[in-house]
């Protein structure tokens, strides 16, 4: 969650931090919650960090409440503004390939992605640069998947930070995506996310963060069931750097071995 200081309104972001926009910005976040590669974005960049007792929910109302007042204006997914830059995605997608894809996967945290893509896709159709829309089909993770299982979700719990949320802000504009596309949500376990976070570094050289790895385990749960020759787009939402604390604990671990060639071939297992 965000507040950019930008006299004489106060820039407020729901989300996960970002890189402020202004010196004087300030950032309201879940205590413990928030990954430490975005935070540490929000620290260069000069933010008032405000770290409360609670969860993404609980600072997106926050949020939502100095949205009401006059100091501040809201400027994560729930401002317009904001659907509409997302939105163009959608057309670089569709100039890139010719035409709209047949399916369109995406993790699913705030629910703002799916919303945009899927009226960037509208627009273009309406205006008949593509012959097609896909049908768009969200992943949450098991732990926070209040749209999967259509109810709020009080404390939601997964290693994907940036979709650890219970109570979507654009819920309602995402399910209307979903069913309009004629299109699907599902869930995706920590260990599918993870595994699939390992499977695109290794086999593609893209590094995201987890919950980006969420559209990519979905693709592998769905794969046997889509026909085969259909036009299949992935969205990673977020490069790994920004939520790097699963990897590092795994780095924590490491033993040093004598700087001497055998001892290095021994651990590397020749």
């Amino acid at each position: 969650m965000h507040a950019f200081d930008c006299p004489p309104q106060m820039h407020v972001l729901a989300g996960v931090p970002q890189v402020a926009a202004h010196p004087a910005g300030a950032v309201v976040l879940p205590a413990g919650k928030i990954a430490s590669g975005k935070l540490v974005q929000a620290f260069a960049h000069g933010a008032e960090i405000v770290a409360i007792d609670g969860n993404f929910d609980d600072a997106l109302r926050i949020v939502r409440e100095l949205g009401e007042q006059k100091e501040f204006v809201i400027v994560n997914s729930i401002n317009p503004d904001r659907i509409a830059g997302q939105k163009t995605a959608a057309f670089e997608i569709i100039d890139e390939l010719g035409d709209a894809p047949d399916f369109h996967l995406l993790p699913v945290g705030n629910a703002g992605n799916i919303t945009a893509y899927w009226a960037g896709y509208q627009e273009y159709k309406a205006r008949g640069r593509s012959t097609k829309l896909p049908a768009m089909v969200g992943f949450q993770a098991a732990g926070a998947a209040p749209i999967v299982h259509d109810k709020v979700i009080a404390k939601p719990e997964t290693i994907a930070s940036a979709i650890r949320i219970g109570n979507p802000a654009s819920w309602k504009q995402a399910r209307a995506a979903l069913d309009e596309s004629k299109g699907d949500v599902d869930v995706v376990t920590d260990e599918e996310i993870l595994a699939a976070q390992s499977w695109l570094a290794c086999n593609e050289g893209i590094f995201v963060e987890p919950a980006s790895a969420a559209s990519i385990a979905g693709l592998f749960k769905r794969s046997p069931k889509i026909p085969e020759g259909r036009r299949i787009v992935c969205t990673v939402t977020g490069h790994g750097l920004k939520d790097p604390d699963v990897i590092q604990n795994r780095i924590a671990n490491l033993e040093p071995v004598p700087a001497k060639i055998d001892n290095v071939r021994r651990a590397i297992g020749f």
